[in-house]
Formats: C-alpha cells, sequence, structure tokens
C-alpha cells in the first residue's frame, strides 16, 4: 500500500516542463505590462505632485494670513513646521509631518520668494530635476 500511495504523489505533481512552461509565460507577460505599468507609475507621481504642491501652496497661504507675509527664502518651507524667530503670530504648524515638504521623486519641494510667478513660487522639478520638460518630467509649480 505504500507504493502504491506514493506512485499517486509522483503522477499527481507537476514536471518540470511544465513548471518551465508557466514561468516562461508569466515572463512573457510581465515584459509586456512593465512599461505600461511603470507609464502609469511616473503619471500618478506627476498627479501626486500637484495635489502637494496645491496643499503646500495653501499651507503658504495660511502662513501669509497669520504672519502677514510669505516665509522668505531663508526660511524655506521648514516655517511651515516650526515659528520663524521674528514671527510672533505664527499659528502653525501648517503642515503635519516633514514627509509632506518632500516630492514623489524623493527630493524637497523647492520655493521661492519672492517668486517669478507670484508672491511666492513652490514647485518641484519632477523626475528629471531639471526645469522644464514634457510629460513626466515636467515641473509642477503653483502657478
Amino acid at each position: 500500500m505504500t507504493s502504491r500511495s506514493s506512485r499517486s504523489l509522483v503522477l499527481a505533481g507537476f514536471t518540470l516542463i511544465e513548471l518551465m512552461v508557466v514561468l516562461l509565460i508569466l515572463a512573457m507577460l510581465t515584459t509586456i505590462a512593465a512599461p505600461r505599468v511603470t507609464k502609469y507609475l511616473g503619471k500618478a507621481k506627476a498627479q501626486a505632485a500637484q495635489t502637494q504642491v496645491a496643499a503646500l501652496s495653501a499651507a503658504v497661504d495660511s502662513f501669509v494670513l497669520d504672519v502677514g507675509r510669505p516665509p522668505t527664502d531663508a526660511e524655506g518651507l521648514g516655517s511651515l513646521l516650526s515659528a520663524p524667530a521674528d514671527a510672533p503670530s505664527w499659528d502653525g504648524p501648517y503642515v503635519k509631518k516633514s514627509a509632506s515638504l518632500v516630492d514623489p521623486w524623493g527630493r524637497p519641494y523647492r520655493y521661492r520668494s519672492p517668486g517669478r510667478h507670484g508672491e511666492y513660487d513652490l514647485f518641484t522639478l519632477a523626475a528629471d530635476d531639471q526645469e522644464g520638460g514634457e510629460g513626466d518630467a515636467a515641473d509642477v509649480g503653483n502657478w
């Protein structure tokens, strides 16, 4: 009886060729799907950056309402987390975490005051970390 039960276990398993065929099919599907997933991931990061820039702009606007001026270049976006020395009417923090000041590509958001496009510029240079660009490399800012 032992030999019969061990024989049925051997026949119930997969052969090496069957496993190789399944792995080959999975590799082909991955090759086809990977570029599409990468494209959507880049688009998702750009959309997240737009949302984060809008939220940070609202935080800077709240800072302006309380303090009467936007943060200086020297104070930067860190002034949204902790009060600058010369801002007694600061009523923050205006953002909850310092991670909010980092773009989806892992770099700090850039801030300029006075800005080229308005009272202040809040932006990221996106995937390529260079000014300009198109698609996923297009800059995202509050202008």
